[in-house]
């Protein structure tokens, strides 16, 4: 069975990857380049797609149409700091991230006879995105069904996994550990300085932080 894994080199997504494998999936990674301040992820990426075995590992360049709508596109715009929940919908949204990546994945499934998607969404510690609700994966997946050949006649039913969508970091992170992911490979900083340490106060820094401390592990990158 193959599997198409949303690798973006974060927590999320290396224990997403190691899920679908542990599922007994080949997992083909992709990756996407879209001019984000937190290149370093790119690398975690291709180290964690190497270290754990995966089939392929596709980085996708993608050239978002308005960069300047986004902190994590945008130089120009600043990465909010120690103040996580303070908006519903931060500025580190990314206009149609998600649906853009999962197309792609759609696509390249399509094309390899992968009708599985993995995605590492969550809608309970998350910075409140939109496309990381089950509602938003749930109307992808009948799209996706309903829009390519192979799916309208019937040689391949696309299902979008998230399997920590109503997970806590928590749990996540306990999840990985249990999986045996080394988390020093991982990236979660959305303003790393540029040897790739984080920042230690964006939104995805203190939900990491909590996580690890919910969990009573501790944090290799801390």
């Amino acid at each position: 069975m193959k599997a198409i894994v949303l690798l973006s080199g974060g927590l999320d997504s290396a224990t997403t990857m190691l899920i679908a494998r542990e599922e007994g999936f080949e997992v083909f990674a992709l990756s996407f380049d879209y001019g984000q301040r937190h290149r370093v992820e790119i690398e975690r990426a291709k180290a964690l797609a190497s270290r754990y075995g995966a089939a392929r590992h596709r980085i996708v360049r993608l050239d978002f149409p308005a960069s300047g709508a986004s902190a994590l596109t945008d130089p120009a715009k600043t990465v909010p700091k120690d103040s996580l929940g303070a908006e519903a919908i931060p500025v580190t949204y990314v206009p149609a991230r998600n649906t853009l990546f999962l197309s792609h994945a759609v696509a390249w499934g399509e094309a390899v006879g992968a009708g599985d998607i993995f995605i590492g969404a969550n809608a309970l510690d998350y910075s409140g995105y939109p496309d990381c609700r089950p509602e938003f994966l749930e109307a992808f997946e009948r799209m996706a069904n309903l829009g390519t050949k192979a799916g309208v006649e019937g040689r391949l039913a696309f299902r979008i996994h998230a399997p920590l969508v109503s997970m806590t970091k928590a749990a996540i992170v306990r999840r990985g550990a249990d999986l045996g992911l080394d988390f020093s490979l991982t990236t979660s900083c959305y303003d790393p300085s540029t040897d790739g340490r984080p920042c230690g106060h964006c939104d995805s820094c203190l939900i990491r932080q909590r996580g690890f401390a919910e969990a009573g592990l501790a944090d290799p990158l801390a």
